[in-house]
């Protein structure tokens, strides 16, 4: 359910592109080239192009990992640490110390 959530979300996301260069017109002027468009397409278009996509794919990935949860995510996993009556059980288990040493630990441990 969820891919098929990010298939829908990605193509709507991406379907409005295309329609801005759909409504341009050429007929209204002669040439190429707009007489008034100048330099500035050709100086920032490259750069607002990256700074564009770059968005868009921050927002994809965005959107991906909050879908997710906080339960996927490597970084967001967080080991627990054994408390002292585990390490108690696992040295009794490894045979480093003998029943009597374990119940008494275990005792101050109630404490």
């Amino acid at each position: 359910m969820k891919h098929r959530m990010i298939a829908l979300i990605a193509f709507l996301a991406t379907a409005p592109i295309a329609s801005p260069a759909l409504a341009q017109r050429y007929d209204d002027y002669h040439g190429f080239w707009h007489p008034a468009s100048g330099w500035g397409h050709m100086l920032f278009g490259g750069l607002m192009m990256i700074i564009f996509w770059g968005g868009v794919i921050a927002l994809i990935v965005l959107l991906i990992r909050w879908l997710g949860g906080p339960g996927d995510s490597r970084s967001h996993k967080e080991e627990q640490a054994p408390d002292a009556l585990d390490i108690l059980k696992q040295r009794y288990a490894r045979g480093e110390i003998d029943s009597d040493e374990y119940k008494q630990k275990k005792r101050d441990l109630a404490e």
